[in-house]
């Protein structure tokens, strides 16, 4: 069985807002150490445009550095699945549309053999969340206060249980918490 793994960058005030993210090499390095165990990466169409507008193209930005750049090929070689039911075509490579439940899709997903399963962004996590699908979460806290946007537990209305299992600062203060959940 695969795990579903959400992880996400966050302001102090839990606002879920990549604007604020401090995207240095060590948080890519963060990152690319987590595509390592990733089978599938799960989006919305939201996240989805974000994250096609830059990272197919990576190679391309001057300023890129060489963290950046390893975690792009590794993260462009992952197949992704975008969940959307006005996305016209996923055209980033190794990307498939699906317009059907994403509920029942990724719950079934969880059911078959092979590496995790990612999910980023907020809206299609906050769903999986609601209906206890997910099983480890990674929160990269921010040192900075947003003071607006979505924040990222909004949707939840029952209580989730969850178990630290690693912590990690890093230089800029960002802070990584490691969390699984604890099921009854």
């Amino acid at each position: 069985m695969r795990k579903l793994v959400f992880s996400i960058n966050i302001s102090l005030d839990g606002f879920a807002d990549h604007t604020v993210a401090i995207a240095d090499d060590e948080l890519h390095d963060c990152f690319s150490g987590l595509l390592d165990n990733t089978g599938i990466e799960l989006f919305g169409r939201v996240t989805y445009q974000m994250m096609e507008s830059y990272w197919p193209y990576a190679h391309d930005d001057p300023v890129a550095s060489m963290s950046t750049l390893n975690f792009a090929d590794k993260f462009n070689s992952i197949p992704k699945i975008v969940f959307s039911g006005t996305l016209e075509k996923a055209e980033w490579n190794n990307t498939t549309l699906i317009r059907s439940n994403a509920l029942e899709y990724v719950a079934g997903l969880k059911e078959t053999e092979g590496k995790d399963l990612f999910i980023g962004g907020i809206e299609l996590a906050g769903s999986f969340m609601s209906h206890d699908l997910i099983d480890e979460y990674w929160l990269l806290v921010h040192p900075v206060v947003a003071g607006k946007g979505r924040r990222l537990f909004e949707s939840v209305n029952e209580k989730l249980k969850l178990r630290l299992v690693e912590s990690m600062v890093f230089k800029p203060g960002v802070v990584a918490l490691h969390y699984v959940s604890v099921r009854s």
